[in-house]
């Protein structure tokens, strides 16, 4: 019952998590072809507040995902590579802080362009790693 539970919380954290990092990208999209000084101010408390919201709930996340794997033994390669994807993710996560702490000191030289492709890559990750969990393919 402690795995179901475990497993349950750890989807909900996951999710939440994802969709931080699904939406932070398009405040960047947005300040990137952001003009109005109020607007562009707005625009950056919303990026913090939700960077730091993502960044809390991806502790949980990540906490139950290792305890899932360590105290109830989940085995396989899928394993291996669905952690790797994990670390690619917290590591797209901390690159939008980078970002963002750009738009803070106004020094971004990216185009609105490149960051709706950047806005992909959170849902790409999301993707494969349901796939390696539900299906399990090695």
């Amino acid at each position: 019952m402690l795995y179901l539970w475990t497993k349950a919380l750890h989807i909900v954290f996951v999710a939440s998590w994802f969709a931080g990092l699904f939406y932070l990208p398009r405040i960047f999209v947005n300040l990137a072809q952001e003009t109005n000084p109020e607007a562009t101010a707005r625009l950056l408390g919303m990026a913090r507040r939700l960077y730091r919201f993502s960044m809390i709930i991806s502790v949980p996340a990540v906490l139950l995902g290792l305890y899932l794997w360590m105290g109830f033994g989940i085995k396989g390669g899928w394993l291996h590579a669905k952690v790797a994807l994990v670390l690619v993710t917290i590591g797209y996560h901390h690159m939008c802080g980078g970002i963002l702490k750009k738009f803070e000191r106004g020094v971004n030289t990216r185009s609105h362009t490149w960051y709706r492709w950047f806005n992909e890559v959170p849902v790409l990750l999301l993707l494969v790693i349901v796939v390696l969990v539900v299906v399990k393919p090695f």
